[in-house]
């Protein structure tokens, strides 16, 4: 039996009983408590949620604080059935093994049936970055004549000057911005700040953005985020998704194969191509360990092979 698409996994999931109030309530319990001793980001708190309750669900009524090994190893077999990703899979265990951690402490439970459950094997998948060229034809395709045009150039420089998360974008306060001294103050995971720079071209594009996009879109509104959609609201990550794919027709790149996210793994491997420091790349990306900003370092070596493959004369 063939694995059901994303599509008929969500209306499964509609069909399955709802949520019990001891599993509301716990699962409850464990995110406030959670988010009060570890700061976790909102998007985190949201996917542990989700996965909680998806379990929750699926036990029909039986509860997830009683749930023993055999029956977590169940849900993940039944979860691989119906083609849910390693991924997906690896960061369901890591909710699971969070949420009997927290059971473990308050006395609820005496044992942890996370504790001999494999986490799945991951493929390891090499960040996907553009070539500079397309950079260059994707950073030109918006309208800077119209006040929304402007924004999306000045968002997409900013993002690909800095290295942002999509999150980081859309979420930044106008406060955000010193002009003057040509940096940025972004809060990124676990609510921690950093400073990076703008660079030249960002920051032209932000200053004209300012000085002629914002305030048409704001009006008389005093509004606290730098970029505006023109309710007057910061432009949601999925709008942000939805331009980058536009323009990505427009510069003449496939959409299928450019995300937002695509945009910090080619600041990321495009300045390790150009002599980066790691360190200094780990600071700008807030990488909270070294190990994840090293991944860049194995693109790097990827491109230089294909490279040496197509021009060498013995490649």
């Amino acid at each position: 039996m063939s694995a059901s698409t994303p599509a008929e996994r969500r209306s499964q999931a509609m069909a399955l009983p709802p949520l019990g109030d001891a599993d509301d309530a716990a699962i409850k319990s464990f995110l406030d408590t959670i988010w009060a001793e570890s700061g976790l980001a909102q998007q985190t708190l949201d996917s542990y949620r989700r996965d909680l309750e998806g379990l929750a669900r699926w036990r029909d009524g039986s509860g997830i604080a009683n749930a023993d090994r055999s029956a977590l190893f169940d849900y993940l077999a039944w979860r691989t059935r119906e083609g849910y990703s390693p991924r997906s899979n690896a960061r369901l265990l890591s909710a699971l093994r969070a949420f009997h951690a927290f059971l473990l402490r308050r006395g609820v439970r005496s044992d942890d049936p996370t504790a001999l459950l494999a986490p799945p094997k991951l493929p390891r998948s090499l960040p996907k970055a553009l070539a500079e060229s397309q950079i260059e034809a994707l950073l030109a395709a918006p309208a800077v004549d119209e006040p929304l045009g402007l924004r999306d150039r000045a968002m997409l420089e900013l993002m690909y000057a800095s290295g942002l998360r999509v999150s980081e974008l859309v979420n930044l306060p106008s406060t955000a911005v010193n002009l003057r001294q040509g940096v940025l103050r972004v809060t990124g995971k676990g609510s921690k700040e950093r400073l990076v720079p703008l660079g030249e071209e960002a920051q032209h594009w932000l200053e004209r953005y300012l000085a002629q996009s914002r305030p048409q879109l704001a009006g008389k509104r005093a509004l606290a985020p730098l970029f505006l959609a023109a309710s007057g609201e910061a432009p949601s990550r999925q709008e942000f998704w939805h331009l980058v794919k536009r323009y990505a027709a427009v510069a003449g790149i496939d959409p299928a194969k450019i995300s937002p996210h695509g945009l910090r793994h080619s600041f990321a491997t495009h300045l390790l191509n150009h002599g980066a420091d790691l360190r200094a790349l780990q600071m700008l990306l807030g990488h909270s360990s070294l190990s994840t900003t090293q991944i860049y370092t194995l693109v790097a070596r990827e491109q230089l092979k294909r490279l040496h493959a197509q021009h060498h004369p013995r490649g």
